[in-house]
């Protein structure tokens, strides 16, 4: 007797893979609606006239994001997949190749890079997301470590990571590269139109850095450098 799966046309050993590919458009639109800041007084009222009630929102974005593409994934990965932390992108890999590339392109590529980017007024419109920032820099820090930890590390681990190497594992490197740069883009509509461009060649260069390197975090620094280096130059401009 066929199965329900068979009579869907659907091959249940490739279940993971379809779990894979719906994660995207699932998580991303739990977050899209449910963590950004603006909900933040839906699900908190009573904080929401608090005197730092838009630092309180940009952690609650943080952590829904880590919560949905960082924890959830991993537990799938790991339990449901059965995959260990090397597999899923979150081990050292070839650290001969990664730490140096890192060290090399903040200072060199990406520092002057971004200074140029900081100056548009598209960017300068849109960075610090943290607004307040622009008139009270000592919250500089306390934001940025949010920032890095929560978002930038979820967000490496789930693109990067969770879609890549598992995707790659079943279609190989180029599919897998495509598909999650085209779910990493698409996030990036809404803000400025020079970033979502640049977030597709971003998107494949990272992808073959983090299959080569074995592992997401060199790419996850380089990530959350552009993304500091973008708020604190953009403070610099404003001065």
């Amino acid at each position: 007797m066929r199965s329900l799966w068979e009579n869907l046309g659907i091959d249940a050993e490739k279940r993971h893979v379809y779990v894979l590919l719906l994660s995207a458009p699932v998580l991303l639109t739990l977050y899209y609606y449910q963590g950004r800041p603006a909900q933040f007084a839906a699900w908190f009222p009573a904080w929401a006239a608090a005197p730092d009630a838009d630092l309180y929102a940009r952690f609650w974005q943080f952590f829904c994001f880590f919560i949905l593409t960082g924890v959830l994934p991993l537990l799938y990965g790991r339990w449901a997949m059965r995959l260990s932390l090397e597999d899923l992108g979150l081990g050292l890999g070839d650290w001969k190749l990664g730490l140096p590339l890192v060290l090399l392109l903040v200072p060199l590529v990406v520092a002057p890079l971004i200074w140029v980017a900081a100056g548009m007024p598209d960017i300068q419109g849109e960075y610090p997301m943290l607004r307040r920032l622009l008139v009270e820099p000592q919250y500089f820090w306390r934001y940025e470590i949010a920032y890095i930890l929560l978002y930038y590390v979820a967000w490496e681990f789930y693109f990067r990571g969770f879609l890549l190497f598992g995707l790659a594992r079943e279609w190989g490197p180029v599919p897998a590269i495509l598909i999650q740069t085209i779910s990493s883009c698409l996030i990036h509509l809404g803000k400025p139109e020079s970033e979502t461009i640049g977030s597709i060649l971003v998107g494949i260069l990272f992808g073959v850095v983090a299959l080569r390197t074995r592992s997401v975090w060199y790419v996850m620094a380089i990530h959350a450098a552009i993304g500091v280096l973008t708020d604190f130059f953009v403070l610099q401009h404003a001065r």
